[in-house]
């Protein structure tokens, strides 16, 4: 019974009619030969028809787009390019199939559409397997116009064409920013061929927030390039992340350099909690909050220390 339900979609997928009649047939034979039980010969009768469906449904079937007649623009226009197909000679038909910098499917689309019979492999030096074509850009083809056969060269779509079929991909590498401004460090991986919409930005002092792509781009010329990841002339590729560790100060910054490491200094070293003024004078006896002072004056701190006591003179 298993074995002639299935046979019901088996069916389907190459004749609707032969499939329905099938189906009739096995809806019968569950009803009168097992001995199932009710619940189950309701389910063994819808199930007959839902597999007819399927089948009839994979096999096109039911699909009406296919069974209607072209109008008549589409029969004219079909005529026209099988007309002009013919008159044209293969060196006309292969131009007319380059299809570079198209994705692979898309050419080989065209090029059968022509005529011709495709074939493909890597455009790399990596000679790697083709699978899904849609995947893929073509970077070169070599036709035979007598053999009507295309042979496309293609690379991963996010990839760039070598020179040569069979070359090493040209990844751009990465020039050294260090010491730069965020705006000239910009252009300059712009220039070498990186996607600055990847590019990842990180701060390099525990009270400054990392600033984002437009943030960064506003104040180009007070964000500086103190770290950049990879180093110079790495090659980038499609998963290399490229970052940049930026400090930002002007010449009224008390800080007007970049730190030694990331994440290990305050751009405001009055904002370091273990702070202490270097222009307190006397012993502690006289401190209150986090500055050192004498009992005759409160000490001396910078604008931003944590915890100045009442009377402290404040230096800029």
């Amino acid at each position: 019974m298993l074995g002639l339900l299935a046979l019901v979609a088996l069916l389907g997928a190459f004749s609707f009619g032969l499939g329905f009649v099938v189906m009739i047939g096995a809806m019968v034979a569950v009803w009168v030969l097992p001995p199932w039980r009710r619940f189950a010969k309701i389910g063994a009768t819808f199930g007959a028809f839902l597999l007819l469906t399927v089948g009839a449904g994979l096999g096109g079937q039911l699909d009406e787009n296919g069974r209607e007649q072209p109008d008549v623009k589409a029969r004219e226009d079909s005529k026209a390019s099988a007309e002009a197909t013919a008159s044209s000679t293969p060196a006309q038909i292969v131009k007319a199939a380059d299809c570079t910098g198209t994705p692979l499917n898309d050419a080989e689309k065209l090029a059968r559409f022509a005529g011709f019979t495709t074939g493909d492999h890597d455009a790399a030096k990596e000679v790697r397997s083709i699978i899904m074509r849609s995947g893929w850009t073509v970077c070169f083809w070599e036709a035979d116009a007598a053999a009507k056969t295309i042979d496309f060269a293609a690379v991963k779509c996010y990839e760039p064409c070598a020179e040569k079929d069979g070359g090493a991909l040209p990844w751009p590498r990465t020039p050294n920013v260090v010491g730069a401004t965020y705006n000239t460090a910009a252009k300059d991986l712009k220039q070498a061929g990186i996607d600055l919409e990847t590019l990842m930005l990180d701060d390099v002092y525990l009270d400054i927030d990392t600033p984002t792509a437009g943030e960064a781009a506003e104040d180009g010329d007070e964000w500086r390039v103190c770290f950049q990841s990879p180093d110079q002339e790495t090659k980038v590729t499609s998963i290399t992340a490229v970052s940049l560790g930026l400090g930002r100060w002007s010449d009224t910054d008390l800080v007007r350099g970049c730190p030694k490491g990331k994440d290990t200094t305050y751009r405001i070293p009055a904002n370091d909690p273990d702070h202490e003024s270097d222009d307190s004078t006397g012993d502690d006896s006289g401190s209150t909050g986090g500055g050192s002072t004498s009992s005759g004056s409160p000490g001396t701190v910078h604008p931003g220390s944590f915890c100045s006591p009442q009377g402290t003179i404040g230096v800029t």
